[in-house]
């Protein structure tokens, strides 16, 4: 790889990377939350809170960028009780380019999940619960292990979802080198450099090898994760 690739490229892949890990992490465990949430109880707002989860796949990603960094931003209302209590900036940060990812696939995450979660029947969960089984365990030990197909492929997809996100990392965290110059950062960068024509190749193709290894990986996990569960 570091043959292949210039210093630029290479460290435009490995924060892409460490990005979309972050991404993931972040937002993964309240993407089951929510997904539970959704598909197991009815309450009143539940379609307003379906709506909201989806909103970033309908809203411009330069929106959410912009709407990221009026609430995050030093002078914004989350963003600065987080700097004057606890000294975490995130815009313009790394960690600023991975909350922005985190938004923009978050609906990826919670529609996997929830199709998964769709196909466990809630007669096992019954059964668990007539043999003693509170809500936790019946969660961890029936639930959970029966939408794991759903969880991990909804993971893989956002992770590789997360490396091609652009218009809410550029918004929010800017294009800054080596902090928040993500592949497609950097392929605009390039594209708009005299003599970048070269470079930009270079991470469009790695752009479209990524994003189709990451396709590939999340239906054979998939599918190997189901012959273990025996679904």
């Amino acid at each position: 790889m570091n043959g292949l690739l210039n210093p630029a490229e290479l460290d435009a892949l490995r924060l892409s990377l460490a990005v979309a890990a972050r991404s993931v992490a972040f937002s993964l465990p309240l993407a089951v939350l929510i997904a539970w949430v959704l598909t197991r109880t009815r309450f009143f707002g539940r379609m307003l809170l379906d709506a909201f989860v989806h909103l970033p796949l309908v809203l411009p990603p330069v929106a959410v960028g912009y709407t990221l960094l009026l609430l995050f931003g030093a002078r914004g209302p989350i963003g600065g009780w987080l700097r004057a209590h606890f000294g975490i900036e995130l815009a313009f940060t790394t960690a600023g380019a991975a909350l922005a990812t985190a938004v923009m696939t978050f609906p990826l995450l919670v529609r996997a999940i929830r199709l998964s979660l769709d196909n466990v029947d809630p007669g096992l969960e019954a059964a668990a619960r007539t043999l003693g089984a509170g809500p936790v365990d019946r969660f961890f030990s029936v639930t959970l292990p029966l939408m794991l197909p759903g969880v991990l492929a909804g993971a893989v997809t956002a992770f590789a979802a997360g490396l091609g996100e652009f218009g809410a990392v550029i918004t929010f965290a800017a294009n800054i080198p080596g902090v928040t110059r993500t592949l497609p950062l950097a392929l605009y960068t390039a594209m708009q450099s005299p003599h970048g024509d070269a470079m930009a190749l270079h991470l469009a193709g790695l752009s479209f090898l990524l994003g189709l290894l990451g396709l590939l990986a999340a239906e054979l996990l998939v599918r190997r994760v189901r012959r273990l569960v025996g679904r």
